[in-house]
């Protein structure tokens, strides 16, 4: 029983630091699992994919062991040395939500491209698969945003996978350079119409419509922020605050 719609769960968010160590699923991820309306009975499908982060193994483990925590059953998808499972895109199609870590966006959409998973996400998001990702991994389904990837000074990045006919910014409220490029780079037309997340916060698309900001730290917001003549407007949304 896939979603509804074609879905994406775009974050600054999605995890949690546990007081006795390591991490778990914070409430956008388990909201995308709920989007995914999986059928009562069966551990929801989870496939996870740190392509951004070099696939490491240390962090896979964290993964594995939140996802048990969860009662989900999750897949970490590596593409080095090369791929993990010998049909990624089947992998993808079988998942019930696909969720992307954080790290370099550049790096993640050359590695998708050399392996076909540009096609292959486009293939699973249109079949209901439910899209979601952190930081790097909210920014690829865009057709661009804000990144580090190339340096400590951001730069854009234009060639996002492009399923959602907008710009990202990540982490504008804990980086200060985040919200003044993006104002930048939407006023000189280098990137449309904008969506932006606080940490903790995420964005929601039926589609390619934005439906819902949600959040999982009560008072952070969501912004879309566009070019406005000769200058720039920036529109706060307000988020639903997630349960923990």
């Amino acid at each position: 029983m896939p979603a509804e719609r074609p879905t994406i769960v775009a974050t600054s968010g999605g995890w949690t630091r546990r007081e006795l160590g390591g991490v778990d699923w914070a409430g956008t991820a388990h909201l995308a699992v709920h989007l995914a309306r999986v059928p009562s009975g069966r551990a929801p499908r989870l496939t996870y994919l740190g392509t951004a982060g070099g696939d490491q193994r240390a962090w896979a483990a964290e993964v594995h062991a939140a996802g048990s925590r969860a009662g989900f059953r999750t897949t970490v998808l590596d593409l080095f040395p090369m791929p993990g499972v010998a049909d990624p895109a089947g992998q993808l199609l079988a998942s019930d939500v696909v969720w992307v870590g954080g790290g370099s966006v550049a790096n993640l959409l050359a590695v998708w491209r050399v392996h076909g998973l540009d096609a292959a996400f486009r293939a699973a998001w249109e079949a209901g698969v439910v899209l979601g990702g952190v930081s790097a991994g909210s920014i690829c389904w865009f057709q661009g945003g804000t990144t580090d990837s190339f340096g400590p000074d951001l730069r854009a990045v234009t060639d996002g996978l492009g399923l959602l006919p907008y710009g990202n910014g990540v982490h504008h409220d804990s980086e200060p350079t985040r919200r003044p490029f993006v104002q930048h780079l939407v006023g000189t037309g280098v990137l449309g119409e904008t969506h932006c997340t606080d940490d903790g916060v995420g964005l929601v698309y039926a589609g390619t419509d934005l439906v819902e900001a949600v959040t999982e730290v009560a008072g952070k917001g969501a912004y879309v922020v566009r070019r406005d003549g000769d200058g720039v407007t920036e529109t706060r949304l307000e988020p639903r605050l997630l349960p923990r």
